[in-house]
């Protein structure tokens, strides 16, 4: 994520940093949720392997 943020501040160098990464506080949350959810419930990953090996 952080590489992307500073691929953008290339692209628009009079956009300030401090905004950037207020733009992408959003995104980082939801992948945040993800992790807490993938390690609260493993299974939910797990599901697609089990399925091609059973």
């Amino acid at each position: 994520m952080g590489i992307n943020v500073f691929i953008v501040k290339s692209v628009a160098p009079d956009v300030p940093l401090g905004r950037i990464f207020r733009g992408v506080l959003p995104f980082w949350a939801a992948m945040m949720v993800t992790l807490a959810v993938l390690v609260a419930f493993p299974q939910i990953s797990l599901i697609l392997p089990d399925t091609m090996f059973n």
